[in-house]
């Protein structure tokens, strides 16, 4: 424990201090495709009992504006019209890509590790976060001696790679867990992310590249020329989603991917954080666009595309902070308002209970 945030820290899959691990029930892509059209759904009658019960609180109709309408959709979610938060988890994935080599971010990729290492030591931005909101905090850093392949020249990963870059994901999510925030830390992964959206949402590759790290205009430039190359290259991925985010993404993308999944078979609800996890999540929506309704968007990020994105996912951020740090660390902040939400849903006296006429 460090200052009461749980954290774990894993390597290439493996774990090295303390987690929760479970078989996956995939071992192969048609499987994996199975998994992400055919999740389960909210329990409709526990939504429909939050909606009456927020029906009867003590305060004007809506005049909880949408906290009113996260509490209902966290309580269909977890099958409890009365629902509360009490163990939420922010799992952070790290992975490196190799189309570093073509120069489109400010840093180079070893800060990857040395972030994890960040981590780690309890020094980074989402720890802090995470202490704030009681949240269990786990790192997977996946194989960052070995970067993905340049997408410029083929797939960034192989089928092997990636499926076990998903299962990396699935097994991460503690059964525990009652709210899920998944982040990420990979130099180089707002170009993957913008190849994702420009395959999956098409337009100019510019409209999906942005100065991710800080980079100049010529820079900027440079990178949506990459980002084009590499929809170019994999051309034949962009009629099947996941094989846009296997041929595209990074395994840091891609097990944001499968823990999102494995959240939606638990009937865990999902934060999602900015640019980069929504475009691992876009994947999941491209392929079923109902695979996306235990998420709700916890802000969008200064990164010039999320907004577009977060458009074609038909999700509403929650919060718009400027932020574009990455991390998770979006999503974390708006933990609060959820908390919050469900607080107000679920202890607030109803008209009756508090003896207050107009109920």
């Amino acid at each position: 424990m460090q200052g009461g945030v749980d954290l774990a820290i894993h390597r290439g899959g493996t774990q090295l201090q303390r987690g929760w691990v479970m078989d996956a029930e995939f071992g192969t892509m048609p499987e994996l495709l199975a998994l992400v059209r055919g999740g389960p759904l909210p329990n409709p009658a526990a939504e429909a009992a939050a909606r009456t019960r927020d029906a009867v609180l003590t305060k004007p109709p809506g005049a909880l504006g949408r906290l009113e309408d996260i509490a209902i959709w966290y309580c269909g979610w977890r099958g409890d019209a009365r629902a509360t938060v009490t163990a939420p988890q922010i799992i952070v994935f790290a992975g490196n890509h190799g189309v570093t080599a073509r120069g489109v971010s400010a840093y180079p990729p070893e800060v990857t590790a040395q972030m994890v290492a960040n981590f780690k030591a309890g020094g980074a931005a989402i720890n802090q976060l995470a202490r704030q909101f009681g949240a269990r905090l786990d790192v997977h850093a996946l194989d960052l001696d070995r970067p993905t392949r340049d997408f410029t020249s083929g797939p960034a990963m192989d089928e092997t790679e990636f499926l076990k870059a998903i299962r990396t994901g699935w097994e991460a999510v503690d059964l525990r867990s009652d709210l899920l925030v998944v982040g990420e830390m990979g130099i180089g992964n707002t170009t993957s992310a913008s190849a994702i959206a420009h395959a999956l949402f098409g337009g100019q590759a510019a409209d999906w590249t942005g100065r991710g790290t800080g980079l100049g205009v010529e820079s900027l430039a440079a990178k949506a020329r990459v980002v084009a190359d590499g929809v170019r290259c994999n051309e034949v991925a962009r009629a099947a989603p996941l094989e846009v985010l296997r041929c595209l993404g990074g395994r840091e993308l891609a097990a944001m991917a499968g823990a999102i999944l494995r959240a939606q078979h638990l009937r865990i609800p999902v934060i999602l954080d900015g640019f980069i996890c929504c475009a691992a999540a876009a994947c999941l929506f491209a392929e079923a666009p109902g695979g996306l309704d235990h998420c709700i968007a916890g802000h969008v990020s200064a990164e010039a595309a999320h907004q577009r994105l977060l458009e074609q996912l038909g999700k509403e951020p929650v919060l718009s902070l400027g932020m574009r740090l990455g991390e998770g660390s979006g999503a974390a902040l708006a933990i609060g308002i959820v908390q919050g939400a469900l607080a107000c849903h679920s202890g607030m006296a109803t008209f009756a209970e508090a003896g207050v006429a107009g109920g």
